[in-house]
């Protein structure tokens, strides 16, 4: 069997921005979803994974659609992507598909799009050579809003789709989902040159996209839009936010406006030549903003933050869509190693678990393995 790999994503900045036709900035991580894909002839699919021993699933492809609500969770990911393709009308035969995750789950950094994008590239070179990246996006990202039930943007999968080794991804949600140009930018990030590294405490706290509060943030959002009278909260500013006579509909298009504000920002100060370093504060301001206007920080993750920038790291933030999840602080590079301790010490005083703090730095998008 051939394999395939595709990431999982750190946002820089830009969180709960994507389906409000903001912008984003994420990299992608070395971890990856491994899916090994092998065509078979008999009209059925089989998925497997490393991570569920004895809980393959295997069934007809005609039945994929009336057997949604009986497939055990983790599976109707991978058969959300294989049920795309069928959809679309692309002569998938049968399929053999095992898969191996190495990005932790629920830490927010998108193991289940990285699942979802590895299935989505092995089935494009087996079965459709011609479909582009855009479209393999948008067929991840149906996989996982419409089968397995997740309500997120396109962040995630543009991440694991369309982000290179060495660069951020600039990405203008709204200009990239009409397919104008200049939609998709790749931004110089080599922070280990600034004598930088940027780590990631995840706080072994899961957060469920699935558990109805992000459904809740999106329909407050749109309820936000529709009283401003815009089509999104990209097209929101801060004079008009006084329209918003609801103060949680307020704060939360407060965050949207503002973040996609701070994106700006951070692009501009990378691409003029500026020291990475003063970024930072305007990663603490996000968090900050996610925290008080989004609401959707926990006090685990606020530790985190706090331990972080009180051992001298120059920004730090929750990332992912929250209730749980990983903070990403941005350091000296010899101070990598002390933050982390720090922030575990922090943990240990609190009666937590010791967080999982790694380095992450930016790599290449989904991809074929040799």
């Amino acid at each position: 069997m051939d394999r395939w790999i595709a990431p999982g994503r750190v946002n820089i900045i830009g969180e709960h921005t994507d389906y409000n036709d903001g912008f984003v900035l994420p990299i992608a991580l070395s971890l990856g979803v491994v899916c090994a894909a092998q065509a078979r002839g008999d009209g059925r699919v089989r998925v497997g994974s490393a991570q569920r021993p004895g809980a393959a699933v295997e069934l007809d492809l005609d039945d994929l659609a009336g057997q949604r609500d009986q497939l055990p969770g983790w599976a109707r990911y991978p058969l959300g992507v294989v049920g795309e393709y069928v959809g679309g009308g692309h002569p998938i035969t049968g399929i053999d598909l095992e898969l191996d995750g190495a990005v932790p789950i629920g830490a927010g950094l998108s193991s289940s799009a990285a699942l979802c994008c590895a299935v989505t590239v092995a089935l494009r070179d087996l079965f459709a050579p011609d479909l582009d990246d855009r479209a393999m996006v948008e067929i991840a990202r149906a996989a996982e809003n419409d089968f397995a039930g997740v309500p997120s943007g396109i962040l995630d999968q543009s991440a694991s789709i369309l982000c290179t080794e060495g660069h951020a991804l600039f990405l203008d949600v709204r200009a990239y989902s009409n397919g104008e140009s200049g939609a998709v930018e790749q931004i110089p990030f080599d922070l280990r040159a600034a004598g930088l590294a940027l780590i990631v405490a995840d706080t072994g706290q899961p957060h469920d996209l699935g558990d109805g509060e992000y459904a809740r943030r999106r329909a407050e959002c749109a309820a936000a839009a529709a009283t401003l009278g815009v089509h999104a909260l990209r097209d929101a500013t801060e004079l008009n936010m006084a329209r918003l006579h609801d103060p949680v509909l307020r704060r939360r298009a407060t965050h949207v406006v503002t973040e996609n504000d701070r994106v700006l920002d951070v692009v501009a100060r990378l691409c003029s030549g500026a020291d990475p370093r003063a970024v930072g504060p305007l990663l603490t301001a996000s968090h900050r903003s996610l925290r008080d206007d989004f609401e959707v920080s926990t006090p685990a993750l606020d530790l985190a933050v706090d331990a972080a920038l009180d051992a001298g790291a120059y920004g730090a933030r929750m990332v992912g869509g929250g209730f749980g999840g990983s903070v990403l602080a941005l350091v000296e590079h010899t101070d990598a190693d002390r933050i982390g301790v720090a922030i575990g010490r922090r943990f240990a005083a609190a009666g937590l678990p010791t967080p999982r703090v790694f380095p992450v730095e930016p790599g290449p998008g989904a991809r074929k393995l040799d």
